[in-house]
């Protein structure tokens, strides 16, 4: 079946290097935009990132956003408090014998080997969690566009079933017209008093139906519905396809409604325009 553009899906993961939160989300779009928003931690990984939801989408303007908040004690700093005074003890017992010297800085300080302690965050697990939560949601945006994409295929039938109802209307209405253009054009020769010319009639009549004659256009618009229920059928991108196809309905139907010599005719014309425009409306989120 169909993918929707339009799906949403999340993740978030507590983990001992800390809490990672994902959030995807797309809208329509007549290419591939895919917009990710990371933290420092993961822009390395964007075009592994970019390859990996090509897989799954096709069309669509898609925004990433990444969030990570490091564990308690993972990333900090902390200063050995016991070495720090012994540095400044020796610093100021020489600086006491050796007044010329300069004392020694915080800065001097913090740069002293083993004062500054800390935990430091282990790069290739981190990369290893992102990307195992990147294809989990990968995979959950899919399975939700795919839900999306059974809706909008199942709306798109139910037009089409419409429109086949709509057609047979058609079908079983023409020869009913015809009865009556007939008697129509007969009345209008009876009321015009005129010797009624069998020849002359039958050529009004033939020139009058060849006007209104919808056949090729009701077994077209068969054609082309036939042609959408196949098309929803497929498990790929039916988008700009069925695009075209509603396209042509919508052709179909409006020529139907231009050759209408009939009130009931040409409100079956705008029945039908009505539901391939809602086919049309539908079709913009399709990928």
């Amino acid at each position: 079946m169909p993918h929707s553009m339009t799906a949403f899906a999340n993740r978030e993961r507590n983990d001992a290097i800390g809490s990672l939160r994902l959030e995807i989300k797309s809208v329509n779009h007549r290419f591939f935009e895919f917009s990710p928003k990371m933290p420092d931690e993961f822009r390395a990984l964007e075009p592994q990132v970019r390859e990996r939801a090509q897989k799954f989408i096709q069309r669509g303007k898609v925004d990433l956003y990444v969030r990570f908040k490091a564990a308690a004690g993972v990333n900090s700093l902390a200063i050995n408090a016991q070495l720090v005074e012994q540095l400044i003890n020796v610093a100021s017992d020489l600086h006491n014998r050796h007044p010329e010297l300069r004392p020694m800085g915080t800065a001097e300080v913090l740069m002293w080997p083993g004062v500054m302690q800390g935990s430091e965050l282990d790069a290739d697990a981190l990369r290893k969690l992102f990307l195992v939560e990147i294809s989990a949601l990968l995979e959950d945006f899919d399975l939700a566009r795919r839900r999306e994409g059974t809706q909008l295929a199942q709306l798109l039938l139910d037009r089409a079933k419409g429109l086949r109802a709509l057609r047979e209307q058609a079908l079983l209405l023409m020869p009913v017209i015809r009865v009556a253009l007939k008697e129509k054009l007969s009345n209008r020769f009876a009321e015009l008093k005129a010797e009624l010319d069998p020849s002359r009639l039958e050529a009004e009549l033939m020139l009058a139906l060849q006007k209104m004659d919808v056949d090729e256009e009701l077994d077209r618009l068969r054609v082309h519905l036939d042609e959408v229920e196949r098309v929803l059928a497929l498990n790929e991108p039916v988008g700009r396809r069925l695009d075209f196809l509603v396209q042509e309905l919508h052709r179909e139907c409006n020529t139907f409604g231009a050759k209408s010599a009939d009130a009931r005719s040409t409100q079956i014309s705008v029945d039908m325009k009505v539901l391939v425009e809602q086919m049309r409306e539908q079709l913009q989120n399709l990928e």
